[in-house]
């Protein structure tokens, strides 16, 4: 297991980043003229099948974030600035990868995270340069759930 900032190829304190999947979460594809955003919500596991631990040490389980993904989808839809502020683009795409969906769809193992891959029409001008920036390089998903013991550690809220 590794955490979100070793992904994200940061040194937590105490520890030399894993570096196995760094950048997986920055945006990793954008068009200008249409203003487009794509990139990993979340990633459950690394294709490796390491199970990844988020900013705050949370792990979610990939059913769980399949299951937050197909409600995000179905009732909200909306992208925000920060989670302050929404209306601020538009969800044009979402993909839950599972080992399950994946052998389906023929990707072999080891290839592709389990994760949630998505993609934004940014409809703000201010927000969309802040994109192009890079002031704004990955996606953060928000959301509420109940903190549960995992291996004998206590949650710590």
């Amino acid at each position: 297991m590794f955490t979100f900032n070793e992904a994200l190829g940061k040194k937590p304190p105490g520890k030399e980043p894993s570096g196995r999947i760094a950048g997986t979460f920055k945006i990793q594809k954008s068009v200008d003229e249409k203003r487009l955003a794509f990139g990993w919500a979340s990633v459950a596991a690394t294709a490796a099948g390491d199970t990844v631990t988020d900013y705050y040490e949370d792990i979610i389980e990939p059913d769980e974030l399949e299951q937050a993904a197909y409600n995000f989808v179905q009732f909200y839809r909306e992208g925000g600035e920060m989670h302050e502020r929404g209306g601020c683009a538009v969800l044009v795409e979402s993909v839950i990868f599972t080992k399950e969906k994946m052998a389906a769809m023929g990707i072999p193992e080891g290839v592709v995270p389990e994760g949630w891959w998505i993609g934004f029409k940014v409809t703000d001008d201010e927000v969309w340069e802040k994109v192009k920036d890079g002031t704004y390089p990955m996606f953060s998903i928000e959301g509420e759930a109940v903190r549960e013991e995992v291996d004998g550690e206590e949650p710590e809220n």
